[in-house]
């Protein structure tokens, strides 16, 4: 168990293999129950929660970012105030980040606020997005551009539950904890990088064998921990948090351009390539070698797309933009940079 200090909005993370069988002991499930999965989840996760609850309504929303919107969160609430959900009840999201944002967003709103309790059953969403309090959806092609900060009361991971992912869904989710170390925990780092992932022999695949598996529960904790250290210290992200979006502000454009190919954390991926001296770009580019992952050609994105999408995201203000730079293995540096200069990063 790993504790959230965060004053009254504290909470416990639940990090331990067969947990979801133990929900109704790790949560207060002894009430009314809503819980929002998606169509690419294995319906069985949500299910086992709603057996272990007193009255439980399951909500499943289509898979994929578009169920991150303002009408799909309306759905869920005329469902919770059609079943009569009291301040006393609560939400429960079992999923990926996608569900864990929408659930979070929902509960926020609903009578001002009811419990929320997040399930994550995706590698990126238990290393990353789980915890620390963002929710959000998205608006008029803008990821997450209308959200809160609404702390969840617990969080249970049950790394049994990634049994079911694709590799590709695995390595997606093993660039953000990649992130974590490259920012804050070079030890992280060094877990893909000196050993831990071994290069597959060329023309063979990687096989369900490969060592990064065996690490995976030591993965999954340390990269908790990175976020856990920083939430602590800003919890809104008035300056250090802004640590967690290493990639993210020129990953979030190929992903708006990418129109579903690549993934959120593919993407994330090439976006800390752009934003990294050249010795931490080598290292990061062993690490994608030995993951498997092929950097997508330059010019399968439309460049203008990709800059267009970097000038709407939520971190850019006037003409200036705050963004991580990744110099040296564990020493990211939060910087102010004109807009220009990071849309010059996409023409190297």
């Amino acid at each position: 168990m790993i504790r959230m200090e965060l004053g009254k909005n504290s909470y416990n993370i639940e990090l331990e293999r067969g947990n979801l069988n133990r929900a109704s002991e790790l949560l207060n499930l002894d009430r009314k129950v809503m819980i929002i999965t998606d169509e690419g989840i294995p319906i069985q996760y949500a299910e086992k929660v709603a057996g272990q609850s007193k009255e439980a309504y399951i909500k499943v929303v289509p898979q994929g970012e578009g169920s991150k919107s303002l009408q799909t969160a309306e759905e869920i609430l005329t469902e919770m105030l059609k079943y009569q959900f009291s301040r006393k009840d609560c939400v429960v999201s079992v999923g990926g980040g996608v569900v864990g944002d929408l659930g979070g967003f929902v509960a926020s709103l609903y009578m001002r606020g009811v419990d929320f309790y997040n399930v994550p059953t995706t590698l990126l969403s238990q290393v990353d997005s789980s915890i620390g309090g963002k929710t959000a959806v998205n608006l008029a092609g803008i990821k997450n551009i209308i959200g809160a900060f609404y702390q969840p009361k617990a969080v249970l991971i049950d790394p049994d539950t990634l049994d079911t992912l694709p590799e590709r869904q695995l390595v997606n989710g093993l660039f953000e904890a990649i992130k974590m170390g490259a920012t804050n925990d070079k030890e992280l780092f060094d877990l893909f990088l000196n050993g831990g992932l071994p290069k597959y022999p060329e023309g063979t695949a990687s096989d369900s064998s490969c060592r990064w598996k065996e690490n995976l529960d030591l993965i999954i904790e340390k990269a908790l921990l990175v976020k856990k250290y920083v939430v602590e210290q800003d919890e809104k992200e008035s300056h250090l948090r802004k640590i967690l979006n290493f990639g993210h502000t020129i990953g979030h454009g190929f992903e708006s351009a990418a129109h579903g190919r690549y993934l959120h954390g593919e993407c994330v991926a090439l976006g800390m390539l752009y934003m990294s001296s050249e010795e931490v770009q080598e290292q990061l580019c062993e690490i994608y070698e030995n993951l498997g992952f092929e950097l997508p050609e330059f010019y399968s994105f439309n460049l203008e797309e990709v800059k267009e999408a970097v000038l709407h995201d939520k971190k850019a203000s006037n003409r200036n933009c705050s963004v991580v730079f990744v110099s040296e293995i564990g020493k990211g540096s939060i910087e102010e940079w004109p807009m220009e200069e990071v849309l010059e990063r996409l023409e190297f």
